[in-house]
Protein backbone atom coordinates (compact mmCIF):
# COMPACT_ATOMS: atom_id res chain seq x y z
CA UNK A 1 0.00 0.00 0.00
CA UNK A 2 0.76 3.57 -0.68
CA UNK A 3 1.07 5.81 1.67
CA UNK A 4 -0.21 9.58 1.99
CA UNK A 5 0.48 12.96 3.41
CA UNK A 6 -1.80 16.28 3.21
CA UNK A 7 -1.67 20.02 4.85
CA UNK A 8 -4.12 22.46 5.34
CA UNK A 9 -3.28 26.09 7.18
CA UNK A 10 -4.52 29.14 7.28
CA UNK A 11 -1.30 30.86 6.37
CA UNK A 12 1.20 29.53 4.07
CA UNK A 13 3.48 27.29 5.88
CA UNK A 14 6.24 24.85 4.90
CA UNK A 15 5.83 21.24 4.90
CA UNK A 16 9.72 20.51 5.78
CA UNK A 17 9.17 18.83 8.89
CA UNK A 18 6.26 16.43 8.01
CA UNK A 19 7.88 15.71 5.06
CA UNK A 20 11.22 14.69 6.42
CA UNK A 21 9.57 11.76 8.13
CA UNK A 22 7.13 10.55 5.42
CA UNK A 23 10.04 10.40 2.50
CA UNK A 24 12.26 8.07 4.90
CA UNK A 25 9.20 5.82 4.73
CA UNK A 26 9.88 5.45 0.84
CA UNK A 27 12.69 3.07 0.78
CA UNK A 28 13.83 3.14 4.27
CA UNK A 29 11.93 2.98 7.09
CA UNK A 30 9.16 1.97 5.15
CA UNK A 31 8.67 -0.34 1.48
CA UNK A 32 6.85 2.46 -0.16
CA UNK A 33 9.53 2.60 -3.14
CA UNK A 34 8.10 3.10 -6.21
CA UNK A 35 7.78 6.60 -6.67
CA UNK A 36 6.98 9.74 -4.72
CA UNK A 37 5.23 12.94 -5.55
CA UNK A 38 3.88 16.47 -4.19
CA UNK A 39 1.67 19.23 -4.95
CA UNK A 40 1.89 22.58 -3.33
CA UNK A 41 -0.55 25.19 -3.97
CA UNK A 42 -0.08 28.61 -4.22
CA UNK A 43 -2.65 31.59 -5.12
CA UNK A 44 -4.49 30.29 -8.20
CA UNK A 45 -1.36 28.17 -9.13
CA UNK A 46 -0.04 24.88 -8.12
CA UNK A 47 3.62 23.70 -8.13
CA UNK A 48 4.10 19.90 -8.50
CA UNK A 49 7.26 17.69 -8.17
CA UNK A 50 6.91 13.63 -9.38
CA UNK A 51 9.93 11.17 -9.31
CA UNK A 52 9.79 7.25 -10.22
CA UNK A 53 12.66 6.89 -7.67
CA UNK A 54 12.38 5.61 -4.07
CA UNK A 55 12.10 9.37 -2.19
CA UNK A 56 14.77 8.51 0.27
CA UNK A 57 17.21 8.22 -2.33
CA UNK A 58 15.61 10.99 -4.41
CA UNK A 59 17.58 14.15 -5.39
CA UNK A 60 14.23 16.00 -6.53
CA UNK A 61 12.80 14.71 -2.60
CA UNK A 62 15.68 16.05 -1.06
CA UNK A 63 15.73 19.60 -2.36
CA UNK A 64 11.83 19.47 -1.40
CA UNK A 65 13.11 18.78 1.98
CA UNK A 66 15.37 21.00 2.29
CA UNK A 67 13.54 24.16 0.75
CA UNK A 68 10.89 25.85 2.75
CA UNK A 69 7.90 26.13 0.05
CA UNK A 70 4.96 27.84 1.76
CA UNK A 71 1.43 26.99 0.86
CA UNK A 72 -1.85 26.66 2.18
CA UNK A 73 -2.95 22.90 0.96
CA UNK A 74 -0.15 20.52 0.30
CA UNK A 75 -0.94 16.76 -1.28
CA UNK A 76 2.19 14.05 -1.03
CA UNK A 77 2.09 10.52 -1.63
CA UNK A 78 4.99 7.73 -1.64
CA UNK A 79 4.09 4.92 -3.89
CA UNK A 80 3.92 0.95 -3.63
CA UNK A 81 3.35 -0.11 -7.12
CA UNK A 82 0.55 -2.76 -7.29
CA UNK A 83 -1.56 -1.56 -10.85
CA UNK A 84 0.89 -0.13 -13.13
CA UNK A 85 4.64 -0.18 -13.52
CA UNK A 86 6.75 2.37 -11.96
CA UNK A 87 7.27 5.69 -14.46
CA UNK A 88 6.48 9.05 -14.09
CA UNK A 89 3.42 9.16 -15.36
CA UNK A 90 1.77 6.61 -12.66
CA UNK A 91 3.25 8.86 -9.55
CA UNK A 92 0.44 10.87 -7.63
CA UNK A 93 -0.65 13.32 -7.01
CA UNK A 94 -2.33 13.52 -10.08
CA UNK A 95 -3.45 16.87 -11.85
CA UNK A 96 -6.54 17.71 -13.86
CA UNK A 97 -8.46 21.26 -14.78
CA UNK A 98 -11.92 22.03 -13.50
CA UNK A 99 -13.60 25.14 -13.60
CA UNK A 100 -10.75 27.04 -14.37
CA UNK A 101 -9.20 25.36 -11.25
CA UNK A 102 -6.34 23.29 -10.26
CA UNK A 103 -7.28 19.70 -9.15
CA UNK A 104 -4.86 17.36 -7.57
CA UNK A 105 -5.73 13.43 -6.25
CA UNK A 106 -3.40 11.01 -4.35
CA UNK A 107 -4.84 7.44 -3.18
CA UNK A 108 -3.86 4.91 -1.64
CA UNK A 109 -5.35 1.62 -2.34
CA UNK A 110 -7.08 -1.12 -5.35
CA UNK A 111 -10.34 -0.43 -7.07
CA UNK A 112 -11.45 -3.71 -8.61
CA UNK A 113 -13.33 -2.73 -12.01
CA UNK A 114 -12.79 0.50 -12.06
CA UNK A 115 -11.18 0.40 -15.36
CA UNK A 116 -14.31 -0.71 -16.77
CA UNK A 117 -16.23 2.62 -15.29
CA UNK A 118 -16.63 4.92 -18.56
CA UNK A 119 -14.75 8.06 -18.83
CA UNK A 120 -15.91 11.45 -20.76
CA UNK A 121 -13.60 14.86 -20.80
CA UNK A 122 -10.71 13.32 -18.86
CA UNK A 123 -8.42 10.32 -19.88
CA UNK A 124 -5.80 8.76 -17.87
CA UNK A 125 -2.43 9.42 -18.98
CA UNK A 126 -0.76 6.17 -17.07
CA UNK A 127 -1.91 3.07 -16.49
CA UNK A 128 -2.95 2.96 -12.74
CA UNK A 129 -6.84 2.38 -11.62
CA UNK A 130 -5.86 4.98 -8.90
CA UNK A 131 -6.04 8.01 -12.08
CA UNK A 132 -8.55 6.25 -13.81
CA UNK A 133 -10.52 6.85 -10.90
CA UNK A 134 -9.25 10.51 -10.21
CA UNK A 135 -10.98 11.29 -13.73
CA UNK A 136 -14.06 9.45 -13.08
CA UNK A 137 -14.87 11.41 -10.58
CA UNK A 138 -14.35 15.01 -12.46
CA UNK A 139 -16.09 13.57 -14.95
CA UNK A 140 -19.14 13.42 -12.32
CA UNK A 141 -18.67 16.74 -10.95
CA UNK A 142 -18.61 18.16 -14.36
CA UNK A 143 -21.55 16.55 -15.07
CA UNK A 144 -23.66 17.26 -11.77
CA UNK A 145 -22.42 20.92 -11.75
CA UNK A 146 -22.13 23.42 -14.56
CA UNK A 147 -20.54 26.24 -12.42
CA UNK A 148 -18.89 25.72 -9.14
CA UNK A 149 -21.06 24.77 -6.33
CA UNK A 150 -21.39 26.43 -3.42
CA UNK A 151 -18.72 24.57 -0.31
CA UNK A 152 -21.57 22.64 0.95
CA UNK A 153 -22.78 21.11 -1.99
CA UNK A 154 -19.35 20.09 -3.32
CA UNK A 155 -18.41 18.65 -0.22
CA UNK A 156 -21.53 16.50 0.23
CA UNK A 157 -20.79 15.65 -3.60
CA UNK A 158 -17.15 14.18 -3.12
CA UNK A 159 -18.41 12.44 -0.27
CA UNK A 160 -20.79 10.48 -2.36
CA UNK A 161 -18.86 9.97 -5.33
CA UNK A 162 -15.88 8.62 -2.95
CA UNK A 163 -18.36 5.94 -1.24
CA UNK A 164 -19.65 5.02 -4.55
CA UNK A 165 -15.35 4.65 -5.29
CA UNK A 166 -14.69 2.76 -2.00
CA UNK A 167 -17.37 -0.41 -2.67
CA UNK A 168 -14.97 -1.65 -5.08
CA UNK A 169 -12.20 -2.06 -2.84
CA UNK A 170 -9.85 0.38 -0.67
CA UNK A 171 -10.01 4.27 -1.35
CA UNK A 172 -7.72 6.04 0.90
CA UNK A 173 -7.79 9.56 -1.03
CA UNK A 174 -6.80 12.94 -0.74
CA UNK A 175 -8.06 15.58 -2.76
CA UNK A 176 -8.00 19.16 -3.43
CA UNK A 177 -9.08 22.11 -5.63
CA UNK A 178 -6.90 24.83 -3.94
CA UNK A 179 -9.87 26.00 -1.45
CA UNK A 180 -10.16 22.67 0.03
CA UNK A 181 -8.72 19.40 1.27
CA UNK A 182 -11.03 16.63 0.88
CA UNK A 183 -10.10 13.41 2.62
CA UNK A 184 -11.77 9.82 2.92
CA UNK A 185 -10.73 7.13 4.68
CA UNK A 186 -11.01 3.11 3.53
CA UNK A 187 -8.51 1.65 6.23
CA UNK A 188 -5.78 4.09 7.39
CA UNK A 189 -6.12 7.74 7.53
CA UNK A 190 -5.22 9.65 10.83
CA UNK A 191 -5.48 13.79 11.15
CA UNK A 192 -3.57 16.65 13.46
CA UNK A 193 -4.25 19.72 13.80
CA UNK A 194 -1.29 22.18 15.41
CA UNK A 195 -3.19 25.63 16.99
CA UNK A 196 -1.82 27.87 20.23
CA UNK A 197 -0.76 27.30 22.36
CA UNK A 198 1.80 25.30 20.18
CA UNK A 199 4.04 22.67 21.20
CA UNK A 200 7.22 20.57 20.57
CA UNK A 201 6.88 17.41 18.07
CA UNK A 202 9.03 14.69 17.69
CA UNK A 203 9.27 12.56 14.13
CA UNK A 204 8.45 8.34 14.41
CA UNK A 205 10.83 8.03 11.37
CA UNK A 206 13.69 10.11 11.87
CA UNK A 207 15.77 11.88 14.67
CA UNK A 208 14.19 14.99 14.31
CA UNK A 209 12.18 18.17 16.58
CA UNK A 210 10.30 21.22 16.24
CA UNK A 211 9.09 23.59 18.54
CA UNK A 212 6.40 25.12 16.98
CA UNK A 213 6.61 27.86 19.15
CA UNK A 214 9.14 29.09 17.59
CA UNK A 215 8.10 29.24 14.55
CA UNK A 216 4.48 29.81 14.48
CA UNK A 217 1.85 33.27 15.32
CA UNK A 218 -0.69 32.87 17.87
CA UNK A 219 -3.38 32.76 14.98
CA UNK A 220 -1.91 30.13 12.66
CA UNK A 221 -3.81 27.01 12.15
CA UNK A 222 -1.87 23.76 10.44
CA UNK A 223 -4.12 20.56 10.03
CA UNK A 224 -1.79 17.59 8.57
CA UNK A 225 -3.23 14.41 7.53
CA UNK A 226 -1.44 11.38 7.15
CA UNK A 227 -1.84 7.53 6.33
CA UNK A 228 0.23 6.84 9.71
CA UNK A 229 0.81 9.53 12.46
CA UNK A 230 4.22 11.25 11.59
CA UNK A 231 4.94 12.07 15.55
CA UNK A 232 5.02 9.96 18.37
CA UNK A 233 4.37 12.81 21.03
CA UNK A 234 0.73 14.60 19.77
CA UNK A 235 -2.42 13.33 19.60
CA UNK A 236 -3.53 12.59 16.23
CA UNK A 237 -7.36 11.61 15.61
CA UNK A 238 -7.63 7.94 13.44
CA UNK A 239 -10.36 8.61 10.95
CA UNK A 240 -13.28 5.78 10.88
CA UNK A 241 -12.97 3.75 7.83
CA UNK A 242 -16.21 4.96 5.50
CA UNK A 243 -15.76 8.33 6.92
CA UNK A 244 -14.60 12.04 5.42
CA UNK A 245 -13.38 15.11 6.53
CA UNK A 246 -12.85 18.24 5.01
CA UNK A 247 -10.39 21.13 5.86
CA UNK A 248 -10.07 24.45 4.73
CA UNK A 249 -8.29 27.19 6.23
CA UNK A 250 -6.67 24.53 8.31
CA UNK A 251 -10.34 24.17 9.78
CA UNK A 252 -12.49 21.27 9.64
CA UNK A 253 -15.54 21.86 7.92
CA UNK A 254 -18.78 19.97 9.28
CA UNK A 255 -20.06 18.30 6.28
CA UNK A 256 -23.84 18.38 5.55
CA UNK A 257 -26.02 15.50 7.05
CA UNK A 258 -26.75 12.42 4.82
CA UNK A 259 -30.21 11.88 4.51
CA UNK A 260 -31.94 8.56 5.39
CA UNK A 261 -33.19 6.35 3.04
CA UNK A 262 -37.29 6.75 3.60
CA UNK A 263 -38.75 3.78 5.08
CA UNK A 264 -41.53 1.83 2.79
CA UNK A 265 -43.94 0.28 4.79
CA UNK A 266 -46.33 -2.33 3.51
CA UNK A 267 -49.47 -1.89 3.74
CA UNK A 268 -52.05 -4.35 5.92
CA UNK A 269 -53.60 -7.05 3.59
Amino acid sequence: MCELLGMSANVPTDIVFSFSGLMRRGGETGPHADGWGIAFYEDKGCRAFHDPRPSARSEVARFVRDTPIKSRIVICHIRRANRGRIALENTHPFQRELWGRPWSFAHNGQLKGVKRWRLGAYCPIGSTDSEHAFCWLLDALRARFAAPPSDRELAAAVEELARRLAALGVFNMLLSDGRSLFCHCSTKLAWLTRRAPFGPATLVDADLAADFEQETTPDDVVTVVATRPLTRDEAWTVMEPGSCVVFRQGNRVTLPRRRAAPVTRRKAA
